[in-house]
């Protein structure tokens, strides 16, 4: 090959690079020739993995491959757009640490890990690090044959992560990250360490003074609640405060909350209540609904001092924290909509929707609500049974809520989707008015005039079932 053409393939392949990755190529790195007649970008401490690794790639020579002949004068390599960007791109990116856009859990990753990880300063990239380990410890092995000697491994994966977060966490400069991290660990058992509520307070503390809002937040409750150190309001209102001034969205709405109610020792501030909960409720999401729950109630109601009466508003808010997933607002609007109340039309569909999403995560109220709609039905929306309404009033009465042991002694009593067990009746009354529950006591006493003779009450109609609050 001639001088001149070496030079103008050189030449050419050089601008191709420049101006795809818009920095030259000499930087922190060495070029490489290679018999392949093709340049190879090296990273000073991983040349020969990288040599080897294109040198293995069928598109790495094919900028400078000029044997298809379309080149007539010779003086031009052929350009193939996808060769010459997988080369390029390969040989001038610039390395990091490791990739863990998805990372693989295998002892060869593993080690590789940890090896690039030495050179790194950045205190946070040891700290993902060890998060990777943890993972890891989660996930590597599942399917291999020796278990026993897995979980060894997984074990020994656990105690370098901590050994990584307890040196960030105690180093000169600390981490605020591992230390909050460790803290949790401390404070919940979490990696097989003893709870050591004071152990947890004391990093709490130090990540806080560092400016770590869930840190704050987390001596704030330390301190209101008595754990890991004496119960003291003052300071407690103080570091939620703080919190809630760092941004933290829990802290908002306790802050909120405590200035509404005037709790912790402080008076009455619903003026800055309501500010510090419309901003936590800027930032709700699924861990942070509440705010727009308590927003709500308090525009709804028609005699607040507060906030503007605003129905629409309000049903607005209850649907933002619902569709978060807040339950008590998946209730709310369940109400909502069997009463038409808020704006909201009489709607049994979207009624029972909402009523049986709360329901499905366990919430006592919708339970009992959706209870109710089984006992009678809903023409072309929900199929009456009495099975259904008979369990579902149990699973809310098994919560201890007062109403349900009533409906369950009062299905007892009828026979709803239950045989008719006078004992049993009286068994759920007797638990119901053990909570002061009047309806459940008055049962009893008519119960006992009457004796062992059974009952003859008719099926109440839905409206019935309102007006008598057999279910509500």
């Amino acid at each position: 090959m001639s001088d001149r053409r070496l030079h103008l393939i050189i030449t050419f392949r050089l601008r191709i690079t420049n101006g795809l990755d818009g920095e030259s190529l000499t930087r922190d790195g060495a070029y490489a020739y290679g018999a392949s007649s093709s340049f190879q970008y090296l990273d000073d401490d991983q040349s020969s993995t990288h040599s080897s690794y294109l040198s293995g790639d069928p598109t790495a020579s094919s900028i400078l491959d000029l044997q298809d002949g379309t080149d007539p004068d010779g003086l031009r390599p052929s350009l193939h757009r996808s060769g010459t960007t997988a080369s390029v791109s390969l040989g001038t990116r610039k390395m990091k640490a490791v990739d863990l856009s998805a990372p693989p859990f295998t002892k060869e990753f593993i080690d590789q890990y940890r090896h690039r990880i030495k050179s790194d300063p950045d205190p946070e990239a040891h700290f993902k690090y060890a998060k990777y380990l943890i993972d890891a410890a989660k996930n590597i092995g599942a399917n291999a044959p020796d278990q026993r000697a897995v979980r060894k491994y997984r074990e020994l994966l656990v105690q370098e992560a901590l050994k990584v977060v307890r040196r960030l966490a105690t180093q000169g400069d600390p981490f605020a990250e591992a230390q909050f991290f460790l803290a949790n660990c401390h404070g919940t058992g979490m990696l097989g360490l003893q709870v050591d509520h004071e152990r947890a307070y004391h990093l709490y503390l130090q990540a806080a003074k560092q400016n770590h809002s869930a840190a704050s937040y987390r001596v704030a409750v330390c301190n209101e609640i008595g754990a890991g150190t004496r119960r003291e309001p003052p300071r407690a209102f103080a570091f939620y405060r703080k919190a809630a001034s760092l941004g933290d969205t829990s802290a908002m709405y306790k802050l909120g909350m405590v200035l509404l109610s005037g709790g912790l020792g402080q008076p009455r501030n619903p003026r800055e209540a309501v500010a510090w909960l419309r901003r936590a409720a800027e930032q709700a999401d699924e861990d942070n609904p509440h705010s727009l729950h308590e927003l709500g109630l308090l525009h709804e109601n028609p005699d607040s001092q507060i906030v503007p009466y605003d129905p629409l508003y309000a049903k607005n808010l209850f649907t933002k924290a619902a569709q978060l997933g807040y339950t008590q607002s998946q209730y709310k609007l369940g109400q909502c909509y069997e009463y038409g109340s808020l704006t909201c039309s009489v709607d049994p569909r979207r009624s029972i929707g909402w009523y049986t999403r709360a329901a499905e995560k366990g919430d006592a109220e919708a339970e009992l609500a959706l209870s109710g709609w089984y006992l009678t039905g809903s023409d072309a929306v929900l199929k009456q049974s009495d099975s259904e309404a008979y369990l579902w009033a149990r699973r809310a009465a098994n919560k201890g809520l007062s109403k349900a042991e009533y409906a369950v002694g009062y299905y007892a009593e009828i026979g709803i989707g239950v045989k008719q067990d006078i004992e049993l009746a009286k068994r759920w009354y007797m638990r119901a008015a053990a909570q002061g529950n009047k309806r459940a006591m008055n049962r009893l006493t008519e119960l006992k005039r009457m004796g062992n003779r059974r009952g003859v009450a008719a099926r109440p109609t839905r409206q019935q079932a309102k007006d008598e609050c057999v279910v509500c």
